[in-house]
């Protein structure tokens, strides 16, 4: 690690987001990779993890203190709480703890970068001003999406090195025991529904399957997070990054349906969190039926955050433009993203 020109520390290295940029970046010679997590992970020639608890200040100091040769930082941690207000202490102190336990002893940092998303606007309150844009205005406490940058933006005065705030819309990929992956909730909820010789049903509130909105292909993610974290013109800035493309659920929904060689009926609304909350013997049933990997059932579970998903009932979406005058242009069709995911959980024995 010691002669890497990069090294990255990934912060949250097994959710959706982490697992995709330490993916990326372990494909790119000239990095190195340490990923922080709680339960750790494989180590490999490129990557290194460890295990912390960052709500844990003494913990965080002890288990980066030899991290000395760390160059840029990727903060995708989360953790999750039952209200807005309650997400605030936990998250904000995650990362002052990283911050404060790495910023002394690597002498060679160069780059912060923060991951966000369209909470930073009030989407997840209700309808708001779309597409939003980076210079749109705060809004009323509490948002521990704010309180981080604030943070961020406070600590590097007078320091060398530069920040970036990264804000993707909901994000495509894979990740197993994550409270966020909506294609993994929806690819488990359509197997279950053919299992049962039921069409599939558009389960979220009235409105919602013809609203406009959008996603992030988290490799696409992590190709525009790297290119954030090391293009000079890009210090100190926070850019929205999507796939390119609006959709809306009444085009979607039948697509994704004759994926799973299912019959498209009319929406109903379903809290997932509750119907699906007997359903752990139908998939032990399914995974020894089909042969399936061991996963556990709250592996495979996502159905919060997808009812939240789908209780959008008003447009959610992003000008992403500024990241393209900035100079990341790639794209990623978000029907064939769901294709391609599907294909992977199927490939890995995750659904049949």
């Amino acid at each position: 690690m010691a002669d890497a020109a990069k090294v990255a520390l990934v912060v949250g290295a097994q959710g959706v987001i982490g697992r995709n940029l330490v993916d990326h970046l372990a494909s790119l010679d000239d990095w190195q990779v340490v990923g922080l997590s709680r339960r750790g992970g494989a180590v490999t020639e490129q990557v290194q993890h460890i295990a912390v608890d960052l709500l844990d200040p003494a913990d965080a100091r002890e288990k980066l203190a030899g991290l000395r040769q760390v160059t840029h930082v990727f903060y995708t941690a989360y953790q999750d709480r039952p209200s807005w207000a309650e997400l605030v202490p936990p998250n904000l102190a995650m990362l002052v703890n990283t911050v404060e336990a790495i910023e002394p002893v690597a002498t060679r940092l160069q780059h912060i970068s923060l991951m966000q998303g369209y909470k930073v606007y009030g989407g997840h309150l209700g309808p708001f001003k779309t597409p939003a844009r980076e210079t749109d205005a705060a809004f009323m406490p509490p948002e521990f999406m704010h309180d981080q940058q604030r943070f961020l933006e406070a600590r590097q005065q007078g320091k060398a090195w530069s920040w970036s705030a990264i804000r993707p819309a909901v994000v495509g990929g894979f990740a197993l025991g994550n409270p966020m992956n909506l294609a993994l909730a929806i690819a488990v909820y359509a197997s279950m529904s053919r299992e049962l010789g039921l069409p599939l049903r558009f389960p979220g509130k009235p409105g919602a399957y013809d609203r406009l909105l959008e996603m992030t292909d988290a490799g696409l993610l992590a190709r525009a997070t790297v290119w954030a974290a090391t293009d000079a013109r890009c210090a100190n800035q926070a850019f929205n990054i999507t796939n390119g493309d609006l959709f809306r659920w009444n085009e979607m929904w039948p697509a994704i349906a004759r994926y799973f060689e299912l019959e498209v009926a009319p929406p109903l609304p379903l809290a997932l969190a509750t119907v699906m909350d007997d359903k752990e013997p139908l998939w032990r049933a399914m995974r020894d039926k089909h042969a399936l990997a061991a996963h556990a059932y709250a592996e495979v579970s996502s159905w919060r955050f997808a009812d939240f998903v789908f209780s959008w009932d008003y447009d959610m979406f992003g000008d992403g433009s500024k990241a393209r005058r900035f100079g990341f242009h790639e794209h990623v069709d978000t029907q064939a993203m769901f294709m391609r995911l599907f294909d992977d959980f199927r490939e890995r024995r995750i659904i049949p």
